[in-house]
C-alpha cells in the first residue's frame, strides 16, 4: 500500500509512519493541509491518514476538497477530539473512518487495511485470482494452498496488480509506487521485477495471470476457463488476449 500522512506533530508522525511502514506500506508524509491536496492531486494514493489539527487548514475541509475535486482516496482521520460531533462531522464530509488518539498501533494498522479492501471492493483481506491467494493483513501468498515466497519489491508489485486487478498499470506507475518519487531507478526495473514475480508464480502454477500490453503495461486477470482446468495454454496467448482486450 502506498499511503499519505498528513500531520504536523513531528513525534506523532513517525511513530505512524514507522507503524504503517512496519506492514510493508509505502509513506509519503504532508505537514500542511494544502499539501496533503496537492499530493493527492498528482499521486494515487491507497490511503490518506489524516490529523485534523493542521497549521493552515482544518482536516476536515481537506476532505471536503479532496470530495469536491472527486478524489475518492480512503481516509482515516486521526483526531485528539473524542466527541461524537466531531466523529460526525468528518464522516459527513466523506471521511471513511475515525480513530481517536491515543490509539492503539495494531488498531491503526487494522483500520487502514480494512479502508484500503473496502475501497477496493474486498470484504475480506484474503483476495483471490484464480489459484492465486493474497492475504493483505500478512502479506502471504500461495498458491493453490502452497507457499510462495517473494521479496518485498515483488510482492508490493503483486499487490498492486491484485488490487487494481483488470486495469492496465504503466511501467511509470510501478515505480511511483515503489519508490515515491524518490530515488527512482531506471524505468527497466520493473521488467526485471516482473519476469522474476512470473518465475516465482509460474513455478507454483500460477504463471499466466500476469499480462503483458504492448507499448502500455501490465495488468493482472482472472484465468480462462482452459487454465482453470489445468489445460495447456500455447505460449505468449495470456499476452495476445490481454492485448486484444
Amino acid at each position: 500500500m502506498r499511503v499519505l500522512l498528513v500531520e504536523d506533530d513531528s513525534t506523532c508522525a513517525r511513530g505512524v509512519a514507522s507503524l504503517l511502514k512496519g506492514c510493508g506500506s509505502i509513506i509519503d508524509q504532508a505537514e500542511t493541509g494544502e499539501e496533503a491536496l496537492e499530493l493527492v492531486r498528482h499521486y494515487d494514493y491507497d490511503a490518506v491518514v489524516l490529523d485534523l489539527m493542521l497549521p493552515d487548514i482544518e482536516g476536515y475541509e481537506v476532505v471536503r476538497r479532496m470530495r469536491a475535486g472527486r478524489i475518492d482516496t480512503p481516509v482515516l482521520i486521526l483526531s485528539a477530539l473524542s466527541r461524537p460531533q466531531a466523529k460526525v462531522k468528518g464522516l459527513s464530509v466523506g471521511a471513511d473512518d475515525f480513530l481517536t488518539k491515543p490509539f492503539d498501533g495494531s488498531e491503526l494498522v487494522a483500520r487502514v487495511q480494512a479502508i484500503v479492501r473496502r475501497s477496493k471492493g474486498f470484504s475480506q483481506p484474503g483476495l483471490a485470482v484464480g489459484p492465486l491467494h493474497l492475504n493483505l493483513d500478512s502479506r502471504e501468498v500461495t498458491v493453490s494452498g502452497m507457499p510462495v515466497h517473494l521479496t518485498g519489491k515483488e510482492y508490493a508489485i503483486l499487490e498492486l496488480l491484485v488490487l487494481r486487478k483488470g486495469m492496465v498499470l504503466t511501467k511509470e506507475a510501478f515505480l511511483n509506487h515503489l519508490y515515491g518519487g524518490m530515488d527512482e531507478p531506471e524505468m527497466k526495473i520493473i521488467d526485471v521485477f516482473i519476469c522474476k514475480l512470473r518465475k516465482k508464480l509460474g513455478q507454483a502454477g500460477a504463471g499466466s495471470l500476469i499480462g503483458t500490453v504492448w507499448g502500455r503495461g501490465y495488468m493482472l486477470r482472472e484465468p480462462t476457463p482452459a487454465e482453470r482446468n489445468g489445460t495447456e495454454v500455447p505460449a505468449g496467448a495470456s499476452m495476445l488476449a490481454v492485448e486484444a482486450a
